[in-house]
């Protein structure tokens, strides 16, 4: 773990700039997850406390939250239930969206057998509400940007759901895009996160750099100017 991955780090939390492929927490493969090399890092401060307040999907990139004690964990994890952390994506898509910016509503349903979702136009259920709203802020030669603010908090919901209105993130095999990235990743990027510091109260407002891709840069580059 660098110390340029840290974005922010306090006696209460830590937020890390996640590469695409790496693992938040352990899983059955028992690779090396994010939180393991987090926990390295602040145990030279003496505090190896880690609690993950919530995760990315594995092809994944962006900003995550740590947090350093209990109590912490205890306020953040309740912060994040109240929609009370605004977390904000990027995605690079195949398609333009059929608005420029709109809010869309479905029902995931989750196969755990399949590790997949479907967003679905009607309630069941075994499905569960999902709602995200997207800004059109970016356009290539060949692929769309969009902003990407979460309502809800569901099991691949971005993915499901752009999926769904046809814009396939890039990379994405198992959501519709035609090919997959060098070295398994997916451009879906969490760009920005902002919440009121539980102990504080003071605004924490982070934004990820995203990952040293070419096409991510030129996006980056373009809504610098």
């Amino acid at each position: 773990m660098t110390s340029d991955r840290i974005l922010f780090s306090d006696d209460c939390f830590t937020c890390v700039n996640k590469r695409p492929t790496e693992l938040v927490e352990w899983n059955d493969s028992q690779e090396r997850p994010l939180a393991e090399d987090v926990r390295e890092h602040l145990s030279q401060s003496g505090n190896d406390f880690v609690g993950i307040v919530h995760r990315l999907d594995r092809p994944t990139s962006g900003a995550v939250l740590f947090a350093r004690n209990e109590r912490c964990l205890k306020q953040l994890n309740e912060m994040l239930r109240e929609q009370r952390i605004d977390k904000t994506y990027w995605a690079v898509v195949d398609a333009a969206p059929p608005q420029t910016q709109g809010r869309i509503e479905h029902y995931i349903l989750h196969n755990r057998g399949m590790n997949k979702s479907y967003a679905l136009s009607q309630p069941r259920d075994d499905a569960r509400y999902a709602s995200l709203s997207y800004r059109h802020i970016g356009q290539s030669d060949r692929y769309h940007l969009l902003e990407i603010r979460l309502h809800t908090g569901r099991h691949h919901q971005i993915r499901a759901q752009l999926h769904r209105i046809g814009c396939h993130i890039k990379g994405d095999l198992k959501y519709g895009f035609s090919r997959s990235n060098k070295g398994g990743g997916i451009h879906l990027h969490a760009r920005r996160i902002r919440f009121a510091h539980p102990l504080t109260g003071d605004t924490i407002d982070i934004t990820a750099p995203v990952p040293p891709d070419t096409l991510w840069e030129y996006f980056a580059a373009s809504l610098d100017r």
